[in-house]
């Protein structure tokens, strides 16, 4: 079987959903994939104490399906396209919900699909010897999870990020990257309101040899109203450490989370591995 039948067969079981990242990390890097290629993401995440403050839940969080797909759409532009095609919580805690919820009293666990978000990558500037590479993503999340099942919140959120990154040592081996915007997030108990927060990013990916890269980051988004901010739009953010392994054509991946407020998870890991295609359509010129 060639690796892009097994690539698709995978999409196909996964059903759904798909993630355009630098993975194991969050952090959007500034570089652009080659035109007319395709960046396929796949891996699974679980997450220790995720707090859900709408819902009133907390527990143990498995996402299975983290899928992101890229498209090269030239030199300087990339289209994405990411979400989970199924989250799991094993839940520990019930406080009051600020929702109707269609879970029983006793009811131990619950599911749902995530959102789905489409966004577009801009490389404005290459990286010169003195200054860095910059960039600017935005988009928009789609509501498509059931807030009814505790997770999810089903509302629609507009973000922009301006990206910056630059090259260290031989053969640019150490890529440090970063990200710096703003995210409008729709308030889901409150009529009329959102609330703007700060979202911030900044990676590190080391390559030790041809195989293996050590990669590093602290992300984030910090509220901007008085207090936590409306529900469900709280600040949150995590430290994620772990490595790179390229073996085969693709790129294996796994990496340690730490939850650095108290609205994130406590801790936590994830795995997955990337499949570059080579150039499958044209873009256009």
């Amino acid at each position: 079987m060639s690796r892009i039948t097994f690539v698709l067969l995978l999409l196909l079981t996964l059903t759904v959903a798909v993630h355009a990242q630098q993975r194991p990390l969050i952090t959007e890097d500034v570089d652009i994939i080659p035109p007319g290629t395709i960046r396929i993401e796949a891996g699974i995440d679980f997450m220790q104490g995720a707090k859900y403050p709408v819902s009133g839940i907390t527990g143990d969080l498995t996402r299975v399906g983290v899928i992101g797909i890229s498209f090269g759409m030239g030199p300087n532009v990339e289209f994405q396209i990411e979400g989970v095609a199924q989250n799991y919580v094993s839940i520990n805690s019930r406080a009051v919900s600020a929702i109707p919820l269609e879970l029983l009293p006793g009811a131990n666990s619950t599911n749902d699909t995530g959102d789905f978000t489409l966004a577009a990558k801009f490389k404005l500037r290459n990286e010169t010897r003195r200054g860095p590479s910059l960039g600017f993503r935005f988009g928009v999340q789609l509501p498509n999870s059931n807030e009814a099942r505790g997770i999810g919140l089903n509302q629609t959120n507009a973000f922009g990020s301006i990206l910056f990154g630059k090259k260290f040592g031989a053969d640019g081996r150490f890529n440090t990257f970063g990200n710096l915007g703003i995210a409008i997030l729709t308030a889901p108990t409150e009529a009329f309101t959102q609330n703007d927060v700060f979202t911030y990013g900044l990676a590190g990916i080391f390559r030790i040899n041809k195989q293996f890269s050590v990669a590093g980051e602290v992300n984030g988004r910090a509220n901007t109203r008085p207090g936590n901010g409306p529900l469900g739009t709280e600040s949150q953010a995590e430290a994620r450490l772990g490595m790179q392994i390229r073996a085969s054509g693709l790129r294996f991946d796994f990496a340690g989370i730490k939850g650095l407020t108290s609205f994130s998870p406590n801790s936590g890991f994830t795995v997955g591995v990337t499949y570059d295609t080579p150039s499958v359509f044209a873009p256009v010129k």
